[in-house]
């Protein structure tokens, strides 16, 4: 059976339950737009370990667990785990993957790995290849920090257009069997590079990615914008969002009536994060945390997921390399 559908979606014949879900956020997350919709929160950033790359390894466990335990099973019932982070060699998902003791596959795609876990997992339930696996990712702000731009401690000036790294994370449990939302639609991203060379201001370069595979999302499935409830991008910020409505006006296609951006659904105003949420836990939270219990309760019965994602490198930075981006869609149903 041919379950690609046009040019890059994948259209699963045997669509995967949704299960599961878990969100684990920090503590300025909870003190945020979504508070109280978190299943796990630390009481600080360290949460009693001595690194920032050890609570996100921590997170990541916490996340895991936490959805296993909440659809009434055990970690044996997983046949792989499909995780990724945004520290160099997947640090944090290899760490907790260590202690968790599951079949593991370590993914990057930056911003955009909760998507890609997501679409990666239902093709191997969809293929027959397991019963049920885990997706989850994890980011921690001054972990992040530290890596792609300075350590907390000089306390920098953020630009206007930078992005506040979320710590949380943020896991999913995909079946053959159960009850609940589906995994129905995925649509793979190319990587689109806009040129842009600014590491502070992702948003704008993250943009064309998110269009050019939402574009392709609607070209190969014959969906229009309002098909689903909601559509939701990872990270784009203020500045992506509007830049993304602009690309998609271009193309002759209106998304403004049921389009968000997670990382404008994770903080307040009054908190500062500049031009928005970022990381892998952006899109995480928002799905863990929000998105799955509406679905499960029917109050949303659609959802495009777009994870977006920028490929920079702080090596590939200091070589005065561009910003090369991807995104990925995950089409959800009640």
């Amino acid at each position: 059976m041919n379950k690609k559908s046009g040019k890059q979606t994948i259209a699963y014949a045997a669509p995967p339950f949704l299960v599961s879900a878990a969100a684990v956020a920090g503590p300025m997350e909870e003190q945020g737009l979504l508070g109280g919709q978190y299943d796990r929160i630390l009481e600080d950033n360290l949460a009693g370990q001595d690194s920032w790359e050890k609570t996100e390894s921590l997170m990541l466990e916490l996340a895991l667990n936490t959805a296993v335990n909440k659809m009434g099973g055990a970690l044996d019932d997983i046949d792989f785990i499909l995780a990724g982070d945004l520290l160099n060699q997947l640090m944090s998902s290899h760490f907790a993957a260590r202690s968790l003791g599951r079949p593991f596959l370590g993914l990057y795609g930056a911003c955009s790995t909760m998507a890609e876990s997501m679409l990666l997992g239902a093709v191997l339930v969809d293929g027959g290849f397991a019963s049920m696996v885990a997706a989850a990712v994890s980011s921690h702000h001054d972990a992040a920090e530290r890596q792609y731009r300075y350590p907390t401690e000089l306390g920098v000036q953020r630009p206007p257009a930078a992005q506040w790294t979320v710590t949380g994370a943020g896991a999913v449990v995909l079946s053959r069997e159960g009850n609940g939302p589906r995994v129905t639609a995925a649509t793979v991203g190319k990587v689109v590079d806009a040129g842009l060379k600014d590491p502070n201001a992702m948003g704008p370069a993250m943009a064309p990615a998110a269009a050019d595979t939402l574009w392709q999302h609607l070209q190969d499935t014959g969906r229009q914008p309002n098909y689903y409830d909601i559509i939701l991008t990872g990270d784009l910020g203020q500045i992506g969002k509007t830049l993304l409505i602009q690309l998609m006006q271009e193309k002759g296609v209106d998304i403004a009536a049921n389009y968000e951006d997670c990382g404008l659904m994770i903080y307040k105003e009054e908190q500062d994060p500049h031009a928005g949420a970022s990381g892998c836990a952006s899109s995480a939270l928002v799905l863990c945390g929000h998105a799955f219990p509406l679905l499960v309760a029917g109050r949303l019965k659609r959802i495009l997921l777009i994870g977006t994602g920028s490929l920079h490198s702080p090596t590939s930075y200091q070589q005065k390399e561009t910003l090369p981006a991807i995104a990925h869609a995950v089409a959800i149903e009640a």
